[in-house]
């Protein structure tokens, strides 16, 4: 599962997810990328859920770039937990996605298997994404 390998703080604040994404809303590596419409947080198991999506359909063929990555901590309180004590521990990573962020790019393949490659990928998110080529990502200005 991927997660940073040290981090200078263990736990964050929430933040904000306002706005469009300013960097990585382009398909820079590949021919075909997965694109978020909606902000969100994506977890390190729907990465890997998705990573592993992608690559059954593209059954060894191909080239596959992960553009996003975990490095913020989800903090849960425990079960029937009174309140007070501090912040929770840290269950999970997760990556703020802004809209218009492109997650998952393919490279090497056929329209039609990279575009069924990455639709299978868009069912592991909890946020709606639409599949972009090289051409069509950059005109969403």
């Amino acid at each position: 599962m991927l997660m940073p390998k040290r981090v200078k703080w263990r736990k964050q604040m929430r933040g904000r997810m306002q706005g469009k994404a300013l960097r990585g809303a382009e398909v820079s590596f590949g021919e075909f990328g997965l694109q978020a419409l909606e902000p969100g947080w994506i977890t390190a198991r729907q990465i890997e859920a998705a990573r592993r999506a992608i690559v059954r359909a593209m059954k060894r063929r191909g080239k596959i770039w992960i553009r996003i990555f975990p490095a913020k901590p989800y903090t849960h309180r425990a079960a029937e937990t009174r309140m007070g004590k501090g912040k929770g521990s840290v269950e999970y990573y997760v990556a703020v996605v802004k809209p218009g962020r492109v997650m998952f790019e393919i490279g090497g393949l056929s329209e039609e298997i990279a575009v069924e490659a990455l639709r299978l990928a868009q069912y592991k998110f909890p946020i709606k994404t639409k599949i972009v080529t090289r051409l069509d990502a950059g005109e969403q200005s």
